[in-house]
């Protein structure tokens, strides 16, 4: 555990298994992913993403490898972009039955629920606006001018294409350039210092935050204790 990782939680799917399925705690708004995963992978992400949203997440990535066995891993966050442990466990236990009954995978494999990391996959127009100013490593379906590869520092956003300053841009060439999202076969932050020091900072935030909410449900539930009760009602009144 560091850092760099991401939250992580897998539970091993064999022939038979279910699990319970996990309350409902708001539907996420709806923004669809720009860069999508191809084949088996796509299938899963299909069935996976509707529930994940209905308990208020947002998918970012599925992998399946065959690696070591077979494992499925599913990338989600929160809608600031965090993930917990707990968060994990959560989407765990929805969605597994769920891909019990499905069966999208003809052999046992293991389930990984994990948050996107601090070098994250970007996948949604609103990834690229939101880590404006930070490194990404973008690798395209399609050539754009003659290349498949680019890095530099994210721009922003216009329309549906992002806009980079690249790094490597020799001299005489235009050093910035809009890449259509929807061309991209892959897209990441680049891990550095600036992008740890954010991470640190959001999940300080985070921490304060979840410690604000317990401190008010420990207080209501005091108040709920010491609240004087009605008078007991009178048997035949």
């Amino acid at each position: 555990m560091g850092p760099a990782g991401p939250a992580l939680f897998y539970y091993r799917m064999t022939a038979g298994d279910t699990l319970p399925t996990h309350a409902a705690s708001g539907a996420a708004p709806r923004e669809p992913r720009l860069i999508i995963e191809p084949g088996l992978s796509a299938r899963v992400a299909m069935i996976a993403e509707p529930v994940i949203e209905q308990l208020g997440y947002r998918l970012v990535r599925v992998r399946v490898s065959g690696a070591e066995g077979c494992t499925v891993q599913i990338m989600a966050e929160r809608l600031d972009g965090t993930m917990t442990v707990e968060d994990c466990e959560a989407v765990s236990r929805a969605l597994s039955p769920v891909l019990d009954v499905a069966d999208p995978i003809d052999r046992a494999y293991r389930l990984e629920i994990s948050s996107p990391g601090i070098d994250r996959p970007l996948v949604r127009k609103s990834d690229f606006e939101r880590y404006a100013g930070h490194v990404a490593k973008i690798e395209t379906a399609v050539p754009i001018l003659g290349r498949k590869r680019f890095r530099g520092v994210l721009i922003g956003t216009e329309g549906e294409a992002a806009r980079i300053r690249r790094d490597d841009a020799a001299e005489g060439e235009e050093a910035e350039i809009l890449l259509p999202i929807e061309d991209m076969s892959e897209a990441k932050l680049v891990l550095n210092d600036q992008l740890v020091t954010k991470a640190l900072r959001r999940e300080k935030s985070a921490k304060r935050e979840a410690r604000e909410v317990r401190k008010e449900i420990r207080r209501e539930e005091r108040q709920s204790r010491h609240r004087p009760q009605g008078p007991a009602a009178k048997g035949g009144e």
